[in-house]
């Protein structure tokens, strides 16, 4: 199936209407001499320009978010904090579909996921710590102790934890800076958010939206965009800064980890996953492989989460792999704004050539390259790809990929499986399938991540707490523990004198 083949040409004509969005500074939308190009992966034709922040932006968007933490009611003023995200949920709802045209030409993600995690479903996640905070408790009763004959009163105040610098990645922009943005601000903290240079159009049109349809106060929110990294290096170290939220590759958060401990940052980290995906020889194996085929290749297998790894019964391998591969040469990619199509572009050229040296390295360490393994132009298209009899402790089986790439490990027995599945730096998700429910629970509950599905249960929801062990991260986005993550606890204790 060719790009061609799939309408590509509709999204280089739409891309030809260059966009140009502007920076969120201290209440005041504004641009900077220096731009950087923006490109849709599906054709490579140019989509705008975006603002090239460098030191001095980055130096007045923590200077501002400082000033509007320390000298406004915006930490302590919960009615208002609610009326705020009130205001901004309407707000990107009813900006929802310039949203969505955005990420298809500029994150290159297909219409059809846009209706999901894409776009629509982040939103909520702004609604759900709006509904969270009416009916949040700040302040935690402890009771009265009696120390030397006298009475002392506790009670512990769940505080902002002060501002944030938060840096997101290019895969799913609105979800990242949704997943960050609404806890931050229902915590009362005020937030420098800074796009992936890879996708920065759609995280400036949020600052757009909240410029123009929200009461939020100057300085609250500030969104920046760069090609540089200095930015970045300097909103990790700053001293004004007291939290640092990333999303992104491993490698990079070790770097802003360190970065962070000169000052003693709280930190918490989204990164990477090499999620293991358990078939159980009592499965159905046809469901099975669909479930396989069409995870991995779901945003062209760009999500930190994805189950890229597939175990199998040993004596099942062929039979499994042999129906996988039949579902990958199925599954519909092309041009992304196509509703009747599933799978897109990976980001860039220079990730599509990471993915296909991955691919040949892993063929020379003795993998089987089953279907697949090759590039589609135009655009940055990369084939659905399976390999099989794939050792478990080689590097297409140990490190991230991110592109749709699944690779096929055989096991002997359940034990075998969770020692493959743990056999990983990561620890993400994962999940297993299986007839047997409770067996299937019972496994789930041997794998070390931070999110796991059973036959196919879906655990993303904003009520729901995200991330990962291991190295895949520090702290939770999303769900109850999402909002603590932005808090500090201060104990009180009085003396009762009458």
């Amino acid at each position: 199936m060719s790009v061609q083949e799939n309408g590509a040409t509709a999204v280089a004509d739409a891309a030809t209407t260059e966009v140009a969005k502007r920076l969120l500074i201290d209440g005041k939308l504004t641009t900077t001499e220096r731009t950087f190009a923006s490109y849709n992966p599906a054709t490579g034709e140019l989509v705008g320009y975006a603002p090239d922040a460098g030191v001095e932006e980055a130096e007045a968007a923590i200077r501002a978010a400082r000033r509007a933490f320390d000298t406004t009611t915006w930490s302590t003023d919960v009615e208002f904090r609610i009326k705020c995200l009130d205001q901004l949920y309407k707000a990107l709802r009813d900006n929802v579909e310039e949203l969505r045209e955005l990420t298809i030409a500029e994150v290159g993600a297909p219409r059809i996921l846009t209706h999901g995690n894409q776009v629509d479903a982040p939103l909520e996640i702004v609604k759900y710590y709006a509904d969270l905070l009416r009916n949040t408790e700040f302040t935690e009763d402890l009771g009265d102790v009696e120390f030397r004959g006298q009475p002392h009163r506790r009670w512990v105040e769940k505080e902002a934890a002060g501002v944030v610098a938060a840096i997101v990645a290019y895969n799913y922009p609105t979800q990242l800076a949704m997943a960050k943005l609404p806890a931050a601000l229902a915590a009362g903290c005020t937030v420098v958010l800074k796009g992936a240079p890879d996708t920065p159009l759609v995280t400036q049109a949020l600052a757009e939206i909240i410029a123009e349809h929200t009461d939020i106060p100057a300085g609250v929110v500030n969104i920046i965009s760069s090609s540089q990294v200095a930015p970045g290096e300097l909103m990790t170290t700053h001293p004004d800064v007291d939290v640092v939220t990333f999303t992104g590759s491993t490698p990079v958060g070790k770097k802003i980890m360190a970065a962070a401990a000169d000052s003693l940052k709280k930190v918490f980290l989204e990164l990477g996953g090499k999620s293991a995906l358990i078939v159980l020889e009592d499965a159905d194996f046809a469901t099975a492989a669909q479930f396989a085929a069409f995870s991995i290749c779901s945003h062209a297998g760009q999500g930190c989460a994805l189950t890229t790894r597939l175990l199998v019964p040993r004596d099942k391998h062929d039979e499994i792999v042999a129906q996988v591969a039949g579902m990958m040469q199925h599954v519909p990619y092309g041009d992304p704004s196509n509703p009747k199509i599933y799978m897109g572009p990976v980001i860039s050229e220079k990730q599509r050539e990471k993915i296909h040296g991955m691919v040949e390295r892993a063929v020379a360490d003795g993998a089987t390259l089953v279907t697949g393994g090759e590039k589609v132009d135009p655009g940055w298209f990369y084939k659905p790809t399976l390999l099989a009899n794939v050792d478990p402790d080689s590097e297409i089986a140990q490190e991230e990929v991110f592109g749709p790439v699944l690779a096929v490990i055989p096991f002997d027995d359940d034990d075998d499986a969770v020692r493959i599945a743990n056999n990983s730096k990561y620890g993400l998700s994962g999940g297993v399938l299986t007839a047997d429910e409770e067996r299937g629970i019972a496994i789930g509950r041997r794998i070390r991540t931070g999110t796991f599905s059973v036959n196919g249960g879906n655990y993303f929801s904003p009520d729901v707490p995200f991330g990962g062990y291991k190295q895949s991260g520090i702290g939770r986005e999303m769900g109850r523990a999402g909002l603590e993550e932005f808090q500090q606890l201060k104990a009180f204790s009085k003396a009762v004198t009458s």
